[in-house]
């Protein structure tokens, strides 16, 4: 009797019921775990290629130490890096493939070690204005080149890349000084091979021009065209480094925001923006000629444990008569056409669909751009107003610095002025 009032009927549906929903509940968490696994999968195997594309630098040390043994070249650096394994390549920094870039350790130094790999010399507004490595590297100067030839030699592209300066020749007997690795009074042929390489780039040749000045990282060593600079301790200028799993999750504005709140104190900001414009005066009609900053982000710069700017990236800060003479073959036919790094941008003549050498924007407007957000940030409420006042002025310039050569000094005076009135009193300067 009491079966068939309670038939088990009953109890089945709402049990089948059950294990239908747990079994749907199951399979949409297998399958999200296995979207979410194979989407980490993904970008792990995206990130990996690309490291192991970019990051070369064990077949960029064996090109040079195979021509080191070979004796192709000769540098202060060779010994260390092929035989004693002293330089050591560590964290690798390289955003271009062309252009390697580690941190290393060199006996008790630190420094950053950068190293050239490219095929066929090649310039390209599009990419960067760099002489790139030939096939057949490192047969210049050639055997039974005297010292007064090779000095001939140096002079010569140094009047290339930076136009007839008066004082070059006080340049070329820095670069022989150089050359002279191992200081025995005699410069030989792998030696000078390994120097006539590093002329090419524009970072190395910058470093000459800026080594009495403490705005660029002095250079430790070489062998061939790698070279070892000193370590920046802190870079980007401004910022936070995140790993990529964490970068690629974060939006763009909340990355902007983050950056400003890993930044120095205020007076610290202020001597760092005052290096970055003694920089404008340096490579602005300098000792040795002008440089056009291409790329003034803050990733080019950092700062040392005193607040000094020391410039990260020098490959976007080109000589002028080279950047004007490469700029006039290219082809155009809008503005945009002219365009090198992210800052030097010149106007396209449709008359000739060729770009015109004179740059829009001089190089203190661009360094005003990059400061503004950077140097406003906490600003004192007693020169807020008037820096802000004066930033904005400097970011509004247009035309070359010769062309305005007054208002562009009147500026920067005013804005070096300001910060150094609210800093000098105390220990930050």
């Amino acid at each position: 009797m009491a079966r068939g009032l309670f038939p088990w009927g009953f109890f089945r549906k709402p049990l089948y019921i059950q294990q239908t929903r747990f079994s749907y509940l199951h399979m949409k968490y297998l399958f999200f775990s296995w979207l979410a696994v194979f989407v980490g999968s993904w970008i792990v195997y995206v990130e990996y290629s690309s490291y192991t594309e970019l990051c070369r630098g064990h077949d960029c040390k064996n090109a040079i130490c195979d021509k080191y043994r070979k004796g192709v070249i000769d540098g202060s650096a060779c010994s260390s890096l092929c035989e004693k394994d002293t330089l050591y390549l560590a964290k690798c920094f390289t955003v271009n493939p062309h252009s390697q870039v580690y941190s290393g350790s060199w006996g008790d130094l630190e420094g950053v070690i950068k190293c050239q790999m490219e095929d066929a010399p090649h310039y390209d507004i599009g990419g960067e204005m760099e002489p790139k490595k030939e096939a057949a590297a490192f047969n210049k100067p050639t055997k039974g080149t005297s010292v007064e030839k090779f000095r001939e030699m140096i002079l010569n592209h140094l009047k290339a890349k930076v136009g007839d300066q008066a004082n070059l020749a006080d340049l070329a007997t820095q670069v022989l000084s150089i050359a002279d690795a191992n200081k025995d009074g005699h410069i030989s042929l792998p030696e000078a091979r390994s120097t006539w390489a590093l002329l090419q780039l524009n970072e190395f040749l910058l470093a000459l021009v800026l080594q009495d000045r403490e705005h660029t990282p002095k250079l430790l060593g070489f062998c061939g065209d790698l070279y070892v600079m000193e370590k920046v301790a802190y870079s980007p200028l401004y910022g936070i480094n995140l790993p990529w799993i964490i970068e690629v999750w974060i939006p763009a504005g909340l990355r902007r925001s983050m950056d400003q709140w890993f930044t120095p104190s205020w007076p610290h900001k202020a001597k760092i923006s005052i290096g970055l414009l003694e920089l404008v005066e340096d490579v602005f009609h300098g000792t040795f000629g002008s440089f056009l900053m291409c790329d003034v982000s803050a990733v080019r710069f950092g700062y040392n444990e005193r607040h000094d700017l020391k410039v990260m990236d020098a490959r976007y800060i080109v000589p002028e008569a080279i950047f004007e003479e490469i700029i006039r073959q290219q082809r155009c036919d809008v503005d945009e056409d002219c365009l090198f790094g992210a800052d030097c941008l010149t106007s396209c003549d449709l008359t000739k669909h060729r770009c015109t050498p004179e740059v829009t924007r001089p190089n203190l407007a661009k360094a005003c751009d990059t400061l503004k957000d950077y140097i406003l940030r906490g600003a004192p409420s007693d020169v807020s107003e008037e820096l802000e006042k004066q930033l904005y002025a400097c970011i509004a310039l247009k035309g070359s610095a010769e062309q305005m050569e007054i208002e562009h000094s009147l500026i920067l005076n005013n804005i070096k002025t300001l910060l150094w009135k609210k800093i000098s009193h105390t220990k930050d300067s």
